[in-house]
């Protein structure tokens, strides 16, 4: 066949070569430049290369990224991709020979998958970092709150009574179990794929823990056909995302809920407010809608990453690598708009006592304390004192008044369904069936009294700085590790003697 076409074709060249030249541009320059300098002196160490080479190779580097102005360059297909473009740029500097001798023992495939896994571990420790000022922020509040009635909701309806503490502290251990699959996703990042070359290692005797340390890896990934085929770094990075922002999610729906004007248990001040164009009573909480926006398309955005991965072979392969990367940071994009407006919005944000009082004598929430009240005082069964309870509540909400006020029609539905008068007085009654009395009630493990509520924030609050010192040490030895390869190749630049 007398093929006569010239690489690369002009669609392919605008469809998928320079989209990803321009994608390697904004997100892999620096660390396809840190693999450089760490093989270089991995190569050096091990005797592969003399100091004489090795030192003119880190001095042409140097030059490339002096010289070589990244951000102008346009893709014009005279060079495949990225890679061999600095490769190309080395071989004007060295010659071929010379200028090759950098790729001995390692391949694109396992540069790829490196590189990807730096990227994302710098990625996902910033949005750990704010994950964890989200849980700061709500732990801060939870206990500002801790004594601030609310009214909860199950399916929609007013349940029972509860404190906004008790409610920030279910957020939080929500979003501490979220920060947990978080870390662990982290975790899987911190081993690298350098040295299994294209599939199988290498003849050459490289050191793959020290190109590990040198990158600021933990250690080096074992099997290298895993270094290049499996993906499960992506797919549970991006499903432990997902998780965080559809819990999220979850909780802007009731903030939406609770600041609907029939509603109005929270209130919105006017920093975070926005007015209608032409109805000037409006006051409209729209970053709320943002919220549940960002929210819902960072979840989105994740499932579009881990789908992309379904039913593909288990090899390298271009659908784990460049585009989907690249489409991939769209989510910690959103994702860190979520947790930056949530941390500054929940904070801002106080309960209206007023409403929440409303609420509560209309929709007599309090009267599972009556039935448990009866239960302790006068001894009666749950299921009688349950028919007591209902009785009263229907009465009271049939002529418009709040519990409190329906001691007549309790006493009344008292005598009938027992044949004897309760022990309890106006007094007690009253006590019985007030919101904090019903709080206050509730003090075993896990519920919204001031005990069980304090424990629980006291060790939320260790957990999250379990996690923060966890981090800092990662961050740590990222920049204790870059520092020292960046000294490590500036040595082999130094050389004396080197041309």
């Amino acid at each position: 066949m007398n093929d006569t076409s010239v690489f690369p074709d002009p669609t392919y060249k605008s469809t998928v070569l320079a989209p990803l030249f321009e994608g390697a541009k904004a997100h892999f320059a620096p660390s396809v430049r840190a693999i450089n300098q760490a093989h270089l002196v991995m190569l050096h160490d091990v005797g592969i290369l003399n100091a004489e080479d090795a030192a003119a190779i880190a001095k042409a580097l140097q030059d490339i990224d002096e010289t070589v102005d990244l951000a102008a360059l346009e893709y014009t297909g005279e060079y495949e991709d990225y890679f061999f473009l600095v490769e190309a740029e080395l071989k004007a500097r060295l010659g071929a020979d010379l200028a090759g001798a950098l790729h001995t023992a390692r391949s694109r495939n396992d540069m790829d998958h490196t590189v990807f896994k730096m990227v994302l571990r710098e990625r996902t420790q910033a949005l750990l970092t704010q994950a964890h000022g989200l849980a700061e922020a709500l732990i801060k509040k939870a206990v500002a709150e801790k004594a601030t009635l609310i009214i909860a909701y199950t399916h929609g309806q007013p349940a029972q009574p509860s404190t906004y503490g008790h409610y920030l502290a279910a957020m939080i251990e929500v979003l501490l179990r979220d920060i947990a699959r978080l870390h662990a996703a982290s975790d899987a990042l911190q081993f690298c794929p350098m040295g299994a070359a294209a599939i199988t290692t290498s003849g050459f005797p490289i050191d793959r823990p020290q190109m590990a340390r040198l990158l600021g890896f933990e250690a080096p990934l074992q099997n290298s056909y895993g270094c290049i085929a499996s993906i499960d770094y992506v797919t549970g990075l991006y499903s432990a995302i997902k998780l965080m922002f559809l819990h999220l999610g979850r909780v802007v729906q009731d903030l939406q809920f609770w600041s609907s004007f029939e509603v109005g248990q929270l209130y919105v001040p006017n920093s975070l407010v926005q007015i209608s164009s032409i109805m000037p009573q409006k006051r409209n909480p729209v970053p709320i809608e943002h919220l549940r926006l960002l929210s819902s398309l960072t979840v989105g955005r994740c499932d579009t990453i881990v789908n992309t991965m379904h039913n593909t072979p288990f090899t390298d392969m271009n659908d784990s690598e460049g585009e989907v990367q690249q489409a991939g940071y769209a989510a910690f994009d959103s994702g860190a708009r979520v947790l930056d407006l949530l941390t500054a919005f929940i904070p801002a944000t106080s309960i209206n006592a007023k409403n929440v009082q409303r609420n509560t004598d209309a929709s007599c929430i309090t009267v599972t304390e009556l039935a448990d009240t009866l239960v302790r005082a006068d001894g009666l069964s749950f299921r009688q004192a349950h028919e007591i309870a209902a009785i009263t509540a229907q009465s009271v909400i049939a002529s418009g008044q709040p519990l409190a006020a329906g001691y007549a029609d309790f006493s009344a539905a008292f005598q009938a369904e027992t044949g004897r008068a309760s022990s309890l007085g106006l007094a007690a009654f009253e006590t019985a069936v007030s919101a904090q009395n019903f709080v206050d009630q509730r003090d075993i493990y896990g519920g919204p009294a001031a005990a069980p509520l304090g424990a629980a924030l006291r060790g939320y609050r260790d957990e999250l700085t379990a996690w923060q010192q966890a981090l800092s040490a990662k961050t740590a030895q990222s920049k204790t590790t870059e520092t020292s390869r960046i000294a490590a190749f500036q040595r082999l630049a130094d050389k004396t003697g080197a041309t």
